[in-house]
């Protein structure tokens, strides 16, 4: 059994557009009672939005930074700028090319640079790709081409590690387990190099609206659309899908069997739209998934949404969430047999606090609910470096 290091760390877009300086966010992070910080791009590093000879400087900065103050950059990461456009899974080749040329492959040296990992994500397809399997395959096999040039420029770079966020839609892969551990397979397979996932411990909360439905569950839908209800609620993937939905609700008991018939088939026409149970279950992802993921985003949820929710007490209280949970479901990861067809286990995790702070927070809040979080998993976190097999068996089970 591999036994992995575990860190704690937190992303620096807390201090995005208030404490922009590396020179601040390393003083703030040290004050917290850290030694690890991952950096983000949305705090003034984004490849995109700024020059060469400024990520130069920056660079300089950050180094300066953590020479004074004694902590290390853990591993940079992708913000909301490459979120916010299709990037490498663009319509037009030629910002898929530039994405994965003036932004990735900068980042990648960043790392390298620092002594870093690297995470991201920055993609997405089109409504008419994922209406179309035949472009879908198509645009998959080309990101996953890419995903491979990536993961091999990083090894011969020397970043740590190089890792994709796992979402929550279809239209942002990976977003299921099974996906997840495809896509991981392949570019293995394909590349021989390693591309991990960054488990998002909130980013379970969309899957539930993806499952595809049974019979019932259809039948019931068609109920309360001709009781006069709209059909809020119901996922049936593609467009001629819900055409045919709309037809059953009009037609006798005999055609209703018929067509409820060609929209099941229908569905299984689109298997990457629909997710599995189990993709809605937090703690399943980490037993799967969590010894291929060298960086674990830490958010407070409730289960519903995404928020990014600080660790307060008064979060935590209905917060789904837990330290101890959490790590035990990493060890249950580490303790099943690697298969010789994926990666390498990480040796270390970075499990990093990543806090968004809203435009109307006062810096006081802010810093609050950072201080409220660092020391909630300083309780089950209590050193860095710390193999997981000791960590597992220490700390209080409550909230």
């Amino acid at each position: 059994m591999n036994d992995p290091k575990i860190y704690l760390a937190v992303d620096n877009c807390f201090a995005s557009k208030r404490w922009t300086k590396p020179s601040e966010w390393a003083r703030m992070v040290r004050d917290m009672g850290l030694s690890w910080v991952e950096a983000s791009a949305d705090n003034e590093c984004d490849a995109l939005y700024t020059t060469p000879e400024y990520l130069k400087d920056w660079l300089g900065d950050v180094k300066a930074a953590c020479e004074e103050t004694g902590i290390h950059v853990a591993n940079l990461y992708s913000g909301h700028g490459t979120y916010s456009t299709l990037g490498l899974a663009h319509t037009d080749s030629r910002i898929r090319d530039h994405i994965q040329n003036n932004w990735v492959k900068v980042m990648i040296k960043n790392a390298a640079d620092l002594g870093a990992g690297l995470g991201f994500f920055c993609h997405a397809f089109s409504e008419a790709t994922l209406q179309n399997p035949k472009a879908y395959q198509s645009a998959v096999d080309d990101l996953s081409a890419r995903l491979g040039q990536l993961a091999q420029y990083a090894a011969e770079c020397g970043t740590k590690t190089i890792g994709l966020e796992q979402m929550y839609t279809p239209h942002q892969i990976p977003w299921t387990i099974r996906g997840t551990e495809a896509l991981i397979r392949r570019i293995f397979a394909e590349s021989g190099a390693s591309l991990y996932v960054t488990i998002d411990t909130g980013h379970q909360t969309g899957q539930v609206n993806f499952v595809r439905p049974h019979r019932q569950r259809l039948k019931g839908f068609l109920d309360q659309v001709r009781s006069g209800r709209d059909m809020g609620g119901l996922w049936l993937g593609s467009t001629a899908a819900y055409a045919q939905f709309r037809k059953a609700a009009k037609a006798t008991d005999d055609a209703e069997e018929a067509l409820l018939a060609r929209i099941e088939s229908d569905m299984g026409n689109f298997p990457h739209l629909f997710a599995d149970p189990e993709d809605v279950d937090l703690y399943t992802w980490l037993a799967r998934l969590g010894r291929y993921s060298p960086i674990i985003h830490l958010q407070q949820t409730d289960g519903s949404s995404s928020h990014h929710l600080p660790f307060t007490d008064e979060n935590n209280v209905v917060g789904i969430v837990e330290g101890a949970q959490l790590l035990e479901s990493l060890a249950s990861s580490y303790a099943a047999d690697n298969a010789n067809d994926m990666p390498p286990p990480c040796d270390e995790i970075y499990l990093t606090i990543e806090m968004f702070a809203g435009t109307t927070d006062t810096p006081v809040e802010i810093i609050q609910r950072l201080w409220a979080s660092v020391a909630y998993w300083r309780r089950f976190v209590p050193e860095d470096g710390v193999p997981l097999s000791k960590l597992t068996d220490f700390g209080p089970r409550s909230r």
